[in-house]
């Protein structure tokens, strides 16, 4: 449920909250109050198209914010979508917009994570169904059509074009690679060879460790030093350990070691000073140890340097070619690695190919035959309770069927879906676009959402003018069919019927004013009470605020009180 809208420097509005609430809410106003001006606003939220025009006169940025109750179907959306639900269980859309010079900009927010077009599509049915008069066109589609029927048939019907989906992607995968088959065989052998010449330089190569460059390259620099570091170590040695024509670094500590000794026997608080002398010993003999193991150990080996040379400049130039690191030439062979399998494994032959097209296709058709009787019977449910709900809406006469015609197997199935219509007996029924008047069109509107209102999770349902081109007893009719919806659904409705009015849970007038400090025109909402209603409706049905249309539309709000009491 939609509880509350905010719009600021949107077409004519400066800033307005709405706070709404459950049941049927109307909207009323002047024509050109700018009552469809805040569905407009709320299309766009969801992701309807902006352009720069959206933005209010003399401002730079604007902002639409809508927040609705968290329902479970709304978590699970926001589960897939990876977004946190915020603490108030709700799920906030925010539409910012701004222009800058000739560039205008729009970005979405669902509870504060940006989103794209794509995520708002998806989550707009789950939120709200806009109905208006202007649906003719898109009433008129067979595609629409068919979704719509598909949509009726609940879970069962939709699972079942999912398999006819999942069997035609693979009749298509099926076809794609018979097409390469045919026409790309020789690419494929061509790639096919080169995937193996570089596999089998690779595998040649024998890399496993991604280390081994950096390893040979320290062992490169040793072998090529070799009498340097044999040279430089017996100076080390020496200097430390066994000095010729001078002492070395042992001998001298050994003369401090004595003498410290000797010290403290006199002031015994040179005993640490002593410890760090002995310690200076002991390492330095360690370090001329090791230095002496070091150098024992060096040998020149030109056929090793050699051999080292050579495995640096093989791995070298295969990190040119697959690289730039070891690490990307071992993926880089592995990914050859899976390729090899694909191409090898994946290879059939023609016949093959043509053997399990044959098959997918007699899958798919099996498919869109399945789907079709799922069609079929929905149809016929979809048949009867639409009659149903058309006949109270001043349509006794009505006649609906749903037209099936084959089409070549699709993603969709092998149905093209035609609504078939007839207002009045006499009359065969004709497809629904071509022969339905604008109040007829508003009255199969309102029973095909009465309809779905049986399958279908709650959420809001939004009517602008459905009431258009009908008065007396079809509008009565329109407004209990409203109120009815609205105890499934929460329900806006913008209207111009006082009778329709009258039905509301809520009602909201919408009007223009000019600012006179800003030179504008500003559109403004109020809440309207018990006590301000009556003039509301009398001002809808046309009579201004006399007594007599006062009196009217008392009657009318006393009679659609009694009347939402049975309902």
């Amino acid at each position: 449920m939609l509880h509350s809208l905010r719009i600021e420097n949107f077409a004519l509005i400066d800033h307005l909250e709405v706070t709404l609430t459950p049941g049927l809410t109307v909207l009323t106003g002047e024509t050109g109050a700018g009552k469809s001006i805040i569905l407009d606003a709320l299309d766009a939220v969801l992701g309807g198209k902006v352009t720069g025009r959206i933005l209010r006169t003399g401002s730079q940025r604007g902002l639409i914010e809508a927040a609705f109750d968290l329902s479970p179907s709304l978590r699970d959306w926001l589960t897939e979508m990876e977004i946190d639900a915020l603490g108030e269980g709700e799920l906030v859309c925010t539409k910012e917009f701004s222009l800058s010079g000739e560039h205008f900009r729009s970005r979405s927010r669902i509870n504060g994570v940006i989103v794209n077009r794509q995520q708002l599509e998806s989550l707009r049915d789950r939120l709200v169904a806009i109905t208006a008069q202007g649906q003719a066109v898109q009433l008129a589609a067979p595609n629409q059509q068919r979704q719509w029927l598909d949509d009726f048939g609940g879970d069962t019907l939709l699972q079942e074009r999912e398999a006819v989906l999942s069997c035609y992607r693979a009749w298509q995968g099926i076809k794609r690679a018979l097409e390469e088959q045919r026409q790309g065989e020789q690419q494929r052998l061509q790639q096919l060879d080169l995937l193996k010449f570089q596999w089998q330089e690779l595998e040649e190569a024998q890399i496993l460790d991604p280390q081994e460059l950096e390893q040979l390259e320290h062992q490169y620099q040793r072998l090529n030093h070799v009498s340097q570091l044999q040279h430089q170590g017996r100076i080390a040695y020496q200097a430390l350990y066994e000095g010729n024509d001078h002492f070395a670094a042992a001998d001298v500590l050994a003369q401090a070691q004595v003498a410290l000794g000797e010290m403290r026997a006199v002031d015994p608080e040179l005993s640490g000073v002593v410890d760090l002398i002995e310690g200076a010993i002991a390492q330095v003999e360690e370090a001329a140890r090791q230095i002496r193991t070091y150098t024992d150990t060096l040998e020149a080996d030109p056929d090793q340097l050699d051999m080292v040379a050579n495995r640096i400049a093989q791995l070298n130039r295969l990190c040119r070619k697959y690289g730039p690191t070891l690490q990307e030439v071992i993926h880089h062979r592995d990914r050859i690695a899976v390729e090899l399998e694909r191409h090898s494994q994946g290879h059939q032959s023609q016949g093959e190919l043509e053997e399990r097209y044959r098959q997918t296709e007699q899958e798919l058709i099996q498919a869109c035959d399945r789907l079709h009787q799922a069609r079929v019977a929905t149809g016929q449910i979809l048949e009867t309770q639409l009659i149903k709900q058309l006949k109270p809406l001043g349509m006794a006469n009505v006649q609906f069927q749903v037209q099936f015609q084959p089409i070549p197997p699709s993603s969709w199935g092998s149905d093209q879906v035609t609504f078939l219509f007839s207002p009045n007996p006499g009359q065969p029924p004709q497809p629904l676009g071509a022969i339905a008047s604008g109040g007829e069109m508003s009255r199969f509107l309102l029973a095909l959402q009465a309809c779905f209102s049986a399958v279908t999770a709650p959420k809001t349902l939004i009517f602008d003018e459905i009431d258009a081109g009908v008065s007396g007893r079809v509008a009565q009719a329109i407004a209990e069919k409203l109120h009815h919806l609205s105890q499934y659904h929460q329900v806006l409705c913008v209207t111009h019927q006082s009778l329709v009015a009258a039905m509301a849970d809520h009602h909201l007038r919408v009007e223009k004013m000019i600012s006179e400090q800003e030179s504008s025109t500003l559109v403004r909402i109020h809440s309207l009470s018990d006590a301000d209603r009556p003039s509301e409706l009398a001002q809808l049905a046309g009579g201004g605020k006399d007594q007599p249309a006062l009196n009217f539309a008392t009657a009318l709000l006393e009679q659609a009180a009694n009347l939402r009491q049975p309902l």
